[in-house]
């Protein structure tokens, strides 16, 4: 992991252009990773496939599994390819936007096909669902069951389910597999479908020595499949209600800091379960992708708890985590790990100490880089140390033209003229710092589509602290232009990362 220098676009699965309202696994997928390819990029970074809801706002860091992927990722042309659904089945289509993704349009057209779908599906003759079955058991069960169970009681929280299914009583648990069969099923093909779907995409990367880098939440949602099937392992009272919660204190992003709300491990009960549900979560996304980045890695160190009820963030304190305990764990269990530390926002000496104990390379972000202390900055390019990933922004940030053109004050614009060497224009500015990604000594430099494109405001994928419109944006066919395609060729053969 990052011996040679390389490149690589950030672009999430939904942000695909499709004429079927949200990009996936299909066609779409595959011209991307001829884009790739045909520009000399070794490296596609995705954000997190698990499954999203309309009622977590479509947020890929929230979820009902740790483990599952995504059902609405599913192509559906390949499913009329494999037999699944006739071609008449999906066209025509609604008219859906062509630059977001409509979530509750996209997701009121294509469950019921999935439906129908499932309806063409026989198991005995699949020998292959079968195997996926059993390799896959540790996490499927549980989940098909919590999906089965969720549709059945009209999404209602399990912790106010019937205390039988609440509490896991065995015998409930076996009446409700049998009276259930059908929705469990269903749950497990699509999980099928989808594996076969995500191993054919990455055998076609793999070809074009494309790598995939996930992402993986710290945290987990209180409404999933993991914590309801191992509510011991997080902070929850006797009725199941979080006691503390998870976030940030006050930072770049927010003057009060960020609440996630997410329930928080009690690592006491990690530890002594030998990690077996953390070793067993990121060996799943290690056979998903190439290597993986774990978001919010400073919270394995010590993490920012906050009790439960309160409306901002502001009155949490840090506490300690087993992080080397953890590592050692893992490092025994698989010697060679493809991570990479999500290290932005307020990181102490003990969370870079953890990192370089264990060789986790870091986050370096180009739009964090021209303040006062531009020459002291760990993100300036000259202070970038080779062993890390360096971005022009994130999918949490403004686009970089928007940075410049609506967040730079006089001074950075200054500073970042100087620092060039020459006077700036807004239209350019994105290729200005691709270049200087490219140019700088980190051995993995990574453009979110929405700089190559030189995109705004109106592009952003995710404003943290606020809940409504986010995860929407899409690129639209066609942006992907020749002359892009030319420039970026040329600056990564330029600057060694071909």
């Amino acid at each position: 992991m990052l011996e040679l220098r390389s490149g690589g676009i950030l672009m999430h699965l939904t942000s695909l252009p499709s004429t079927r309202g949200i990009g996936g696994l299909g066609p779409e997928a595959y011209e991307f990773a001829d884009f790739l390819e045909q520009t000399g990029q070794k490296v596609w970074q995705l954000l997190p496939l698990t499954p999203t809801a309309l009622a977590s706002h479509n947020d890929p860091y929230h979820s009902i599994s740790a483990f599952a992927g995504n059902p609405l990722l599913i192509s559906l042309e390949f499913m009329v390819e494999d037999g699944w659904l006739d071609p008449e089945d999906i066209s025509p289509h609604p008219a859906f936007p062509s630059d977001s993704v409509d979530f509750r349009a996209v997701s009121a057209w294509k469950e019921p096909l999935l439906n129908k779908a499932y309806t063409a599906f026989i198991p005995e003759e699949e020998p292959d669902f079968q195997r996926f079955c059993i390799e896959n058991y540790h996490w499927l069960e549980d989940y098909a069951l919590f999906a089965a169970l969720r549709q059945r009681t009209g999404g209602a929280p399990w912790a106010k389910w019937p205390a039988p299914l609440r509490d896991r009583d065995p015998e409930a648990l076996i009446r409700a597999r049998q009276d259930l069969g059908d929705e469990i099923l269903r749950a497990k093909f699509l999980q099928w479908v989808f594996a076969n779907q995500w191993e054919s995409l990455r055998a076609y990367c793999r070809k074009r020595r494309i790598t995939l880098f996930g992402d993986m939440p710290i945290y987990v949602d209180l409404e999933s499949a993991d914590l309801w099937a191992n509510p011991r392992l997080w902070k929850l009272d006797e009725d199941f209600v979080p006691t503390v919660v998870a976030g940030v204190p006050p930072d770049y992003f927010s003057a009060t800091g960020q609440l996630w709300e997410s329930p928080i491990y009690d690592w006491e009960q990690h530890e002594k379960d030998g990690f077996a549900w953390w070793l067993n979560r990121i060996n799943r996304n290690l056979e998903l992708f190439d290597f993986l980045r774990i978001d919010h890695f400073r919270g394995l160190v010590a993490y920012w708890e906050v009790p439960a009820g309160e409306e901002t963030a502001v009155n949490g304190e840090w506490v300690d985590a087993p992080a080397r305990k953890f590592l050692n764990a893992l490092y025994a269990s698989r010697p060679s790990l493809p991570l990479i530390a999500e290290d932005l926002g307020v990181i102490t000496p003990d969370v870079r100490e953890t990192m370089r104990a264990y060789n986790l390379p870091g986050m370096k972000i180009l739009a964090f880089a021209f303040g006062e202390d531009l020459p002291s900055n760990p993100y300036a390019p000259h202070n970038i140390e080779p062993f890390s990933v360096v971005y022009t922004g994130t999918h949490d940030n403004n686009p970089i033209q928007a940075w410049y053109d609506e967040e730079a004050d006089a001074e950075t614009r200054d500073r970042l003229s100087r620092y060039l060497g020459r006077s700036l224009t807004s239209d350019d500015l994105h290729w200005d710092l691709i270049r200087l990604a490219l140019a700088s000594p980190a051995r993995l430099a990574v453009i979110p589509v929405q700089d190559l494109l030189g995109l705004g405001a109106s592009a952003r994928m995710n404003r943290p602290g606020n809940l409504m419109g986010n995860w929407h944006w899409r690129m639209k066919e066609g942006s992907l232009t020749p002359e892009i395609c030319e420039r970026l060729l040329d600056l990564t053969k330029l600057y060694g990362r071909e």
